[in-house]
């Protein structure tokens, strides 16, 4: 016998993952636990020894492997509460450590969709702000969802480098968005406490590094300190397994000094988090796509490493640090931008260029950061229900 779970496949900016309502998941995975992981592996096809996801809802990348668990906001001031679960692919985890940006984007039109939000807030036409409380890492997201004739609009003009098909565009801000918990320094932006640390490393020189808890803890280098020039398409990594393996180790001791675990042997059970990116001075280059780059278009160049592959473009989370490393002089982001106070850049990833803005202020020498703003789109592929053995 199999069980049928309502369901609903939608793309979140450059991601796609498997929505559900908490309440119609089976009994046993309402709550967290082995339950719920295990529901969760099978319904996306893992773990996969063949890394294909062939036999579930997963497409075998990290931008793919995604679930999502909404339900009614038990927290004042907020509409709905949002979960996600990085499902693995060859391994039997779901990783809770941190938040999808990507599938943020879709959180709100799903929400408003399957009635989270009250519906006297929501126009005949303009736009409808969803309130969503981002359960993994306990922070504010608040999402512009477009309505039209009451209803959620998911066409519409605006592009996305990554994505193939134009859509509406959905509004995101990221409040408050240091990560905050008892493992990650208490929502400490530089967990470290300091803009540019020192990262030691076996068979490795004395790496710069800036250590940052702003959408997803994140781990940024040069790109020229790790032989790269900032202009890597997928191939030029993924295809190298000792670039790969050498990006690992560096995420894991990166990870160690963060805090974020206590032994290098976590890290391989917290792929998740922390990501890893290097960043680079503004080059020209081909994306992806074939699209032309001109270098004169963009503020810095910025590739990132998600669950151990190098991303096809770039984690909306990541994109989160990005734009308020870049807000903060003296750190490395903001330096490969080219110094300065800044409240926005375009930075290019190897499907095209994407903007970010943040809001940050200097307090007694302290750095706090009121929000990240970025644009994504959303849209159902797929509403119905998945079938679990």
């Amino acid at each position: 016998m199999q069980r049928r779970i309502p369901a609903t496949y939608m793309r979140g900016g450059t991601s796609k993952g498997v929505f559900f309502l908490l309440q119609d998941l089976p009994t046993e995975a309402q709550e967290p636990g082995p339950s719920r992981d295990a529901l969760l592996l099978r319904v996306i096809g893992s773990p996969d020894p063949y890394g294909k996801q062939i036999d579930g809802m997963g497409a075998a990348t990290s931008s793919t492997s995604k679930t999502v668990i909404l339900s009614k906001s038990q927290r004042p001031g907020h509409d709905v509460d949002y979960l996600f679960g990085q499902v693995s692919i060859d391994k039997p985890f779901v990783d809770w450590s941190g938040n999808c940006g990507n599938l943020s984007a879709a959180v709100g039109p799903f929400a408003v969709r399957n009635g989270l939000v009250d519906p006297a807030r929501i126009p005949k036409n303009g736009s409808a702000t969803v309130r969503i409380w981002q359960a993994n890492i306990g922070k504010t997201i608040i999402s512009k969802v477009p309505i039209c004739e009451g209803e959620v609009q998911e066409l519409g003009d605006f592009e996305l480098d990554g994505v193939t098909f134009a859509a509406a565009e959905v509004q995101l801000e990221f409040l408050d968005p240091a990560a905050e918990s008892d493992e990650e320094s208490a929502g400490a932006l530089f967990p470290t406490g300091k803009l540019i640390d020192t990262m030691k490393v076996p068979g490795e020189p004395e790496l710069a590094v800036t250590f940052i808890n702003a959408g997803i803890p994140t781990i940024f280098l040069r790109a020229h300190d790790l032989g790269f020039t900032g202009t890597e398409l997928q191939e030029d990594i993924n295809g190298q397994p000792d670039r790969l393996a050498r990006l690992e180790k560096l995420r894991a001791h990166g990870a160690l000094q963060m805090g974020l675990i206590t032994t290098l042997d976590e890290a391989a059970q917290r792929q998740h988090t922390p990501k890893i990116a290097f960043v680079a001075a503004p080059q020209s280059y081909t994306a992806s796509s074939g699209r032309f780059i001109d270098a004169q278009s963009i503020d810095l160049l910025v590739r990132a490493v998600s669950m151990g592959k190098l991303h096809h473009a770039m984690m909306g989370t990541a994109a989160v640090a990005i734009g308020v490393a870049a807000s903060i002089p003296g750190t490395l982001v903001n330096e490969a931008a080219g110094g300065g106070p800044r409240q926005a850049v375009r930075f290019g990833h190897p499907s095209g260029t994407l903007r970010v803005g943040a809001e940050a202020t200097e307090t007694n020498g302290q750095w706090q950061v009121t929000k990240a703003l970025m644009s994504r789109s959303a849209r159902r592929i797929m509403e119905g229900w998945v079938t679990v053995p």
